[in-house]
């Protein structure tokens, strides 16, 4: 008796115990749902949130310069201030930083008292104003509600163009955008053209992200620079996995523009901002276990189920085994047939349970907005659950058949 044989014996007989092989193959069905499904739609919700944060700057760090005070080994004496990453640093910084996709972008303070006017409106003196190059949108998770922006010509020239923030849009243009491209607005006596508009971001510890007004960097050098001035350097990395490396790759980089010593220690920090995304995901980890054992119980039902199934179908077929071992098969084939049996029910019930899985976790990604894709891993592990729980499940029935004497299954009646 070959496999496909069995197969064919094997769906003969589902078909002739229909209902019960169904609510057999139901319950398996529900197991592998809740199994492929949940573990799908944590997958697509875990995406989702990455790219949310990503666009939040989750995925960005920056590197400054050290808060506190660098001490020598002379009694703990104040050896030197860590001196600020200048306009050249930076500058060398975004130009010798090269870790795959990742983008580096500079930003100037300015001053957070400006005021702005456009024809006979104008705001509070409470507007910051940021030098920032091209990059900078990008890494810090800003949106463009209409217009553009920079070019890398307008970072390094002094053109006055300016990129106004959600809050400004509404004081002066009506909450409309669009209507604000191409106009002039006066930043204090300084005439500038708005290329962009901002869509909202809210407010952080630094105060609102929406009052704010960028203009090019080197603008704002010959503006508001001075010999000494600090400027901010932001990276983003493609990847969250990618995290860890190119901090290292920065912290090399950086020591070589500050042409500090193997000796000496690192006078500027790294501030990290994937926080919560970590913690999100050590969430999901739990989560993903907890779907596993529940999955795990349900299937342990439907194996009891599948069980005694068989061994009601070999109790039933007592005298068609009879009549088999008398025709000549051994008691491997018995074996084989009724595990086979055991295995095409959990398959059935498993391509049931994955399809229904996969609309599950694709109404999920649907309602979160996040993004779908096959989950050929949990459809490999509902498939190899399915199996072994027909193993498990078949192998007693499946020797108790085996085992049976030919002649007192003759008998049976």
């Amino acid at each position: 008796m070959n496999y496909l044989e069995s197969i064919k014996l094997a769906l003969g007989s589902i078909k002739a115990n229909l209902l019960r092989s169904l609510l057999t193959l139901m319950i398996i069905a529900v197991g592998i749902t809740c199994l492929v499904g949940i573990l799908t739609a944590i997958d697509s919700i875990l995406f989702s949130m990455s790219d949310n944060f990503n666009r939040l700057g989750a995925n960005s760090f920056n590197v400054r310069p050290k808060s506190e005070s660098i001490r020598s080994n002379n009694k703990g004496r104040t050896d030197k201030i860590s001196d600020p990453i200048v306009f050249e640093q930076a500058m060398d910084f975004k130009q010798m930083y090269n870790y795959g996709a990742s983008l580096v972008s500079i930003e100037s303070f300015c001053t957070q008292n400006a005021t702005l006017k456009y024809k006979n409106k104008k705001t509070n003196p409470t507007v910051r104003v940021v030098g920032v190059d091209e990059n900078y949108i990008n890494t810090s998770a800003f949106q463009l509600a209409a217009g553009r922006s920079f070019t890398n010509n307008e970072v390094f020239s002094t053109a006055n163009k300016a990129i106004l923030g959600n809050d400004l849009i509404k004081t002066l243009f009506q909450d409309k955008p669009e209507k604000a491209i191409g106009q002039d607005v006066y930043i204090n006596s300084n005439r500038y053209k708005i290329i962009g508009a901002l869509k909202s971001k809210g407010s952080s510890s630094g105060g609102s992200n929406d009052k704010r007004v960028l203009i090019p960097l080197y603008n704002s050098k010959v503006l508001y620079g001075y010999a000494d001035k600090s400027y901010n350097v932001t990276v983003s990395v493609a990847q969250p996995h990618e995290m860890d490396d190119a901090i290292n790759h920065a912290i090399g980089v950086m020591r070589n523009v500050r042409k500090l010593k193997v000796s000496e220690t690192n006078d500027f920090e790294i501030r990290k901002s994937d926080g919560i995304l970590n913690k999100l995901k050590d969430m999901t980890s739990t989560l993903r276990w907890s779907t596993v054992v529940i999955a795990m119980l349900t299937l342990l039902g439907a194996s009891i189920g599948l069980m005694n199934i068989m061994l009601v179908s070999v109790t039933e077929r007592t005298k068609e085994i009879g009549i088999r071992k008398a025709l000549g098969a051994t008691r491997k084939n018995v074996l084989m047939q009724f595990l086979t049996e055991a295995i095409v029910i959990c398959l059935m019930g498993g391509i049931v349970g994955v399809l229904l899985g996969i609309l599950m976790g694709f109404g999920v990604s649907v309602m979160v907005e996040g993004r779908f894709f096959i989950p050929w891993n949990w459809m490999i592990l509902g498939f190899s659950v399915c199996i072994i729980v027909g193993l498990v499940s078949g192998l007693y029935p499946a020797l108790k058949a085996s085992k049976l004497d030919p002649i007192e299954a003759l008998r049976y009646e």
